[in-house]
């Protein structure tokens, strides 16, 4: 009956994807003071998930799986700032990173709200049949 349910599947990839997102927002505030770091960030979600070619297929979590590569089947891509802008060569801004963390925030709630939201219409399309 709910063999394909791709709300969960979105729900989860978003979820994953801001929390990736917010540990290179804190490692990028961590490293604010460290002599030639570069900022580092991710591709917006919907840039990430338009790239995979039908996000409602089966991915292989494992190497080992049939046909299957390693990693979850998302490629975040990791870039890197290439110019610094303190003296010391370091990119890192502070106020972008916040603005950052808050994007963030707001993404990972969005998520949980959309897998409650479709948590809540099983529920009840259970209780009325």
């Amino acid at each position: 009956m709910f063999t394909e349910l791709n709300v969960f599947k979105i729900a989860y990839a978003m979820a994953t994807h801001a929390g990736k997102r917010q540990a290179l927002v804190s490692q990028n505030v961590a490293n604010a003071d460290t002599p030639g770091y570069h900022a580092k960030d991710i591709k917006p979600f919907k840039e990430v998930y338009a790239a995979n070619s039908r996000p409602g297929d089966m991915i292989a979590s494992r190497g080992s799986h049939l046909n299957g590569t390693s990693g979850v089947g998302m490629d975040w891509a990791v870039t890197e700032s290439v110019d610094g802008s303190d003296p010391n060569d370091n990119s890192v801004s502070i106020e972008t990173e916040i603005l950052k963390g808050v994007d963030t925030k707001r993404q990972h709630d969005r998520a949980l709200a959309i897998y409650k939201s479709s948590m809540n219409v099983l529920r009840t399309s259970i209780r009325t049949t």
